[in-house]
């Protein structure tokens, strides 16, 4: 039970991959904040921060739902606001929303671009700024970046926005931890190698055939848990990969995490291989 009695301030966990990272910390007694737009059910999309919340507390936590939108400052201020006030603090931060669009340069309008690059620029910079004050002085406190690790070689420039918009993610959560290295709050990213089952993947990659090549969101959860246990002051400034870092701490077998065991998994973006060099399934 060690995150018990922390606070969570998560974005975008109202499903998926966020909501797994959420209900990993919450079943050690975590408090979890969770800041999301969809307060009504979204005929494509599972879940609303308010069911949720229910499956946090279910999972054994505290959870306070909160409707925002992380690209409005004056939102995001006071849902932080919100959370230290119902809960003393905030221990680990999560930037988990995200929007996603795989279009060319020549078929994503700027409102799209907008959209993307307010999403996950401008809300990573905006929950971690609101966030920080209260990180200063807890114990061991994380901010965590859901986000891929910065290839420059040609074939991962493209597409240019949802690539300008992960990257700019990216580029933050590096800049924070550089930063923030005095006042020992660390700063890093975390990126699956494989495609991972959530909505995004079932509407946009693929749908039935894709989820069937992808691992559980526990893949991102229990990775994600374990950084929030490592020692805030020396496990910092890294582009981490899930694999990595649960082959690190002792996982032998990944493949407890394929929704298809033995199937041959998809990469995600930015990656190579679904496993690091060297692993050889048991």
């Amino acid at each position: 039970m060690a995150l018990a009695g922390k606070t969570m301030f998560i974005s975008g966990a109202s499903r998926g991959i966020g909501l797994a990272i959420a209900k990993k910390a919450a079943a050690d007694g975590a408090n979890i904040a969770l800041v999301a737009k969809t307060a009504e059910p979204h005929p494509k999309l599972e879940g609303t921060v308010y069911t949720a919340a229910k499956e946090i507390e279910d999972a054994g936590g505290q959870a306070l739902p909160i409707v925002g939108d992380v690209r409005d400052g004056d939102s995001v201020a006071a849902a932080v606001a919100k959370a230290v006030q119902q809960f003393g603090g905030i221990d680990i931060c999560v930037n988990n929303a995200s929007a996603i669009n795989l279009g060319t340069i020549e078929e994503i309008p700027l409102k799209r671009f907008d959209l993307m690059n307010g999403i996950q620029i401008r809300g990573t910079y905006a929950v971690s700024q609101a966030c920080i004050p209260h990180m200063k002085g807890r114990e061991n406190p994380h901010i965590l970046t859901l986000s891929p690790p910065i290839r420059l070689e040609s074939e991962w420039l493209k597409p240019t926005a949802y690539m300008m918009a992960k990257f700019g993610m990216t580029l933050c959560a590096l800049g924070i931890a550089e930063e923030l290295r005095e006042a020992g709050i660390a700063s890093n990213t975390l990126w699956p190698r494989t495609l991972v089952a959530t909505a995004a993947v079932q509407n946009l990659l693929g749908g039935d055939e894709a989820m069937g090549r992808a691992r559980k969101p526990d893949v991102y959860a229990d990775a994600a848990y374990t950084i929030f246990n490592k020692p805030a002051r020396q496990y910092t400034g890294q582009s981490l990969l899930c694999e990595d870092v649960l082959l690190a701490n002792g996982v032998t077998d990944l493949s407890i995490y394929d929704c298809i065991p033995g199937s041959d998994l998809g990469l995600d973006l930015w990656v190579d291989t679904p496993n690091p060099p060297g692993y050889v399934q048991p």
